[in-house]
């Protein structure tokens, strides 16, 4: 193993209840009241259809942050919200600004010592890297599907990411949160670092349970899995 690539959303940054924070702010603002929650539920949920219609071609390529966007504007055309473009690009840009989950920063950082740690994420180039400067994300480099033009699970992706670090996808171990992801990374040759996230999707959700798996390595967090890898 020579480098570790990071899937960031809930496993990175703790998307939830940022994305809550914000619209609850948002809603405050405008002296609405909604449920913001189930809202940022929804504004999720919204994500994997709408790039897999990017991934079977029913839609040009388009990055996340346009993604996003358009869910966002039908969810408040659903939820009888009135909001000028400006104040839509501003709430669609609260993705470029989560929270990490409280042991990222120092377990990435941790790993960084002995590792080369990117991201390898669904979300744009520009969103990772206001992210990363946001929640101070110590990466050394960022990398995105958007750079392929094919998003994960494509195993372009994987792929891809191990070229772009000049090392074999055997020397390349990805991270994640999402027994789908590691699946498909596993599929395509790289390593598997599972990483427990019994929060992201609120305190009410089944945790998945990963025994049967068979992946490489299987954490509590990232502080654990730097322990597991002696960095």
């Amino acid at each position: 193993m020579r480098a570790l690539a990071f899937d960031v959303f809930g496993t990175v940054v703790d998307w939830r209840s940022s994305i809550i924070g914000e619209l609850e702010a948002f809603g405050k603002s405008r002296g609405l009241q909604r449920d913001w929650p189930a809202f940022a539920d929804s504004w999720r949920a919204g994500y994997v259809p709408a790039m897999d219609r990017v991934r079977r071609g029913e839609l040009p390529w388009t990055r996340i942050d346009d993604l996003h966007r358009a869910i966002l504007v039908s969810l408040l055309e659903q939820a009888g919200v009135e909001a000028g473009s400006a104040e839509i690009d501003h709430l669609n840009r609260a993705w470029h600004r989560l929270a990490p989950w409280p042991d990222s920063v120092a377990g990435l950082r941790r790993l960084k010592q002995r590792y080369l740690i990117t991201t390898l994420s669904n979300g744009n180039v520009s969103l990772l890297t206001n992210m990363a400067k946001h929640a101070g994300l110590p990466w050394d480099c960022v990398v995105s599907a958007e750079l392929f033009r094919h998003y994960k699970p494509d195993p372009e992706a994987y792929q891809g990411c191990a070229d772009l670090l000049g090392i074999a996808p055997e020397e390349l171990t990805l991270v994640a949160a999402h027994p789908s992801d590691l699946r498909a990374a596993r599929a395509a040759g790289l390593g598997t670092a599972y990483v427990a996230r019994p929060l992201e999707y609120g305190p009410d959700r089944t945790q998945h349970d990963v025994t049967a798996e068979g992946f490489d390595i299987i954490a509590t967090d990232f502080v654990d899995l730097a322990d597991q890898l002696g960095a």
